[in-house]
């Protein structure tokens, strides 16, 4: 099975940019459960409005995916109004959404992580703290750390946790690979307005 990273970003532009980036992810997901193509959200950065996003890395796996990322690699105009301001003539919107093969790229190693387990806080009577329930687990490579105390199972705890720490991980290697290959979709000059890859026409 193969494996890609795909990222959406909105480069430096405005909130209607973010908006679409939103657009955009859930384009992508409706999509690939369409084509039986696993695919989950490692990582969402918020834009500064309800419902927008600065960028998405989400990860996807399939035998084939050739046809999907040749749909989606580039540059994606959105054509529609702006939500956001009535008056605004402009409607074209440009986001980037750029694919990397991660089977070699991207590893998860268990051996790399550490494991804690510590008393849980909060609310729940007196059965809190008298269990070492909560897990934290650090990934020692990058610092990234997860501290879950969802249940009072320190099992299921530590399944949650490093479920959760994966997605962390595999986000910051795949930054780490757009910085190698120094592909700035942060940079909203790089976005090819002129030659867009996709064009939708929507209701924004």
């Amino acid at each position: 099975m193969k494996s890609i990273i795909i990222q959406i970003s909105s480069g430096q532009g405005p909130e209607e940019c973010c908006r679409v980036v939103a657009k955009v992810q859930e384009m992508l997901i409706r999509q690939a459960k369409q084509l039986n193509i696993q695919i989950e959200v490692l990582e969402n950065i918020k834009g500064e409005l309800n419902g927008t996003l600065r960028s998405a890395i989400l990860l996807a796996k399939a035998e084939e995916l050739s046809d999907f990322t040749k749909e989606w690699r580039g540059s994606v105009l959105w054509i529609a109004k702006s939500p956001y301001r009535s008056f605004h003539k402009r409607k074209n919107w440009f986001v980037g959404v750029e694919i990397f093969e991660s089977q070699e790229k991207l590893k998860w190693n268990p051996k790399e992580i550490t494991i804690e387990t510590l008393r849980a806080s909060g609310p729940g009577g007196q059965n809190v703290n008298k269990v070492e329930s909560a897990v934290r687990a650090t990934h020692k490579p990058s610092g990234l750390q997860v501290l879950a105390m969802d249940t009072r199972s320190q099992l299921q705890n530590k399944k949650l946790c490093l479920e959760r720490l994966e997605k962390k991980v595999m986000a910051w290697q795949t930054s780490q690979l757009i910085d190698e290959q120094q592909l700035q979709w942060q940079n909203h000059a790089n976005l090819s307005r002129g030659n867009p890859m996709k064009t939708i026409t929507a209701n924004l």
